[in-house]
């Protein structure tokens, strides 16, 4: 048996940077990973999946060349190989990074396996059995296909398989219509493919507001998407070419069927009943408001523990835990304002509460929105679909939350997402003097226009 002062369980973006900071002070600490350093950002998510945004914004962009007045003779032609070489090429570069990074700690050891607990205190990985006082655990999640007449019989893609393909699909059929999905419906749409979205829910993004989600479709139907909501029946069929697909009666022949139904985490075969560790009905590991489990000594972060599929709330878990356990803090998840970011183009930033959320708190809310064709960097750019909205207490003037779906909505959010965790109400924001011309200069004129509803 070997003991060490902490074991992780997991490379994700949460676990690896908590034990290189135990590490630098000396503590001799055991990561543990099954497959690839990085987790899902790296290797399967954010990374892999941007750059492949990217070149299909690359794509776009050529397309419409001349109406910036900028003519590209012949036709704008797709190297799915290079495409998929890029992403590949910044998977390797982080995941090496980290590998490099990690060799350099001397109280450091890297384990490539698959880890059980056979105690509270003890794992086992490659047959070996390892003990420690404080074990981590972030494993991540990973994509969940749920069972729709015929789906075994056909070959389908995950957002994990999806990212390796070389070659364009003829039809890509893509099941769910939230924000994995909808990125790869566009990515793929402007690479070349027939592209169509399949909803069983009745709007897409169903998180978001109605507007916000009936002005997503807008944008993707603009784009040639075809797009099912309120879907009653699947089922799929194998064929020469690839699949069928049966929405509703209607009949869909695809070459590719995405599933993008959502994910499950990786919880199911880590022994937790031999260390006692309780999970909720859909496998999330339960923790308390400084991220430990039930079992003293345990502790869940990122993607496994329910709160936050993404990788900075993953990251900011590491930062809760740093704090309390290494710097004497007293952090909470609860104090985390949650934004998020959907990568279609043109992007939607989200921070804090829907319109429906603050209605349904019964609080007295005051709403405003612009359209970004009232935005003057929008138009220069000739870029103008989408709004802003936002939504504040009518009473304390504190900004509930906020969408920016529009050009460079994913960085115009920072701005409220900033002002919200400093404590800064509306008002104060209103009056600050902005940039021109940028997007960011609207946010005062859409405080400005905030109107009791």
């Amino acid at each position: 048996m070997k003991s060490f002062d902490a074991i992780f369980i997991g490379a994700g973006q949460a676990g690896p940077f908590l034990a290189a900071r135990m590490a630098e002070k000396g503590m001799k600490v055991a990561l543990i990973e099954r497959k690839f350093l990085g987790g899902t950002c790296v290797n399967a998510g954010c990374m892999p999946t941007k750059t492949l945004v990217a070149s299909a914004r690359a794509a776009y962009v050529a397309r419409h060349g001349a109406d910036y007045g900028v003519r590209i003779p012949g036709e704008i032609a797709i190297d799915m190989k290079t495409v998929r070489g890029r992403a590949e090429t910044i998977i390797m570069n982080a995941r090496n990074g980290l590998s490099s990074w990690f060799s350099g700690m001397k109280t450091m050891t890297v384990i490539y396996g698959h880890a059980r607990f056979t105690s509270p205190k003890e794992v086992v990985v490659n047959g070996e059995t390892l003990t420690a006082p404080k074990i981590f655990l972030n494993v991540g999640a990973r994509p969940v296909v749920p069972d729709m007449p015929g789906i075994g019989d056909i070959e389908y893609l995950t957002s994990t398989g999806i990212i390796h393909l070389d070659s364009l699909p003829k039809h890509l059929a893509i099941i769910g219509g939230s924000y994995i999905g909808l990125e790869f419906a566009q990515m793929y749409r402007r690479f070349g493919a027939e592209v169509t979205v399949i909803e069983r829910g009745p709007k897409l993004a169903s998180r978001e507001d109605e507007d916000i989600s009936d002005a997503i479709a807008d944008i993707l139907r603009s784009e040639g998407i075809k797009i099912h909501t309120d879907v009653k029946d699947i089922s799929f069929a194998r064929t020469n070419n690839g699949a069928t697909v049966t929405v509703d009666k209607e009949t869909i022949e695809a070459s590719h069927v995405l599933v993008a139904t959502g994910r499950t985490p990786n919880t199911d075969d880590l022994g937790l009943d031999a260390a006692g560790v309780a999970t909720d009905k859909h496998g999330f590991i339960t923790v308390d408001d400084r991220l430990a489990t039930n079992v003293e000594g345990i502790w869940a972060l990122g993607d496994c523990n329910g709160h936050g599929a993404f990788t900075h709330t993953s990251y900011n878990d590491f930062e809760i835990a740093a704090a309390n356990l290494l710097d004497g803090g007293d952090r909470k998840l609860s104090s985390r304002i949650l934004a998020y970011a959907l990568y279609i183009d043109p992007p939607l930033g989200r921070v804090g509460m829907t319109e429906k959320q603050a209605r349904a708190s019964g609080r007295k809310i005051m709403v405003s929105t612009r359209p970004m064709s009232k935005v003057g960097r929008a138009n220069e750019r000739g870029e103008t679909k989408g709004f802003m909205k936002v939504v504040a207490d009518a009473e304390s003037k504190e900004i509930l939350g906020a969408a920016i779906l529009g050009i460079e909505g994913d960085e115009v959010i920072h701005g409220i997402i900033d002002a919200m965790n400093a404590g800064t109400t509306y008002p104060v924001l209103q009056w600050s003097v902005p940039i021109h011309p940028t997007v960011s200069e609207l946010i005062p004129t859409l405080l400005g226009d905030l109107k009791a509803i």
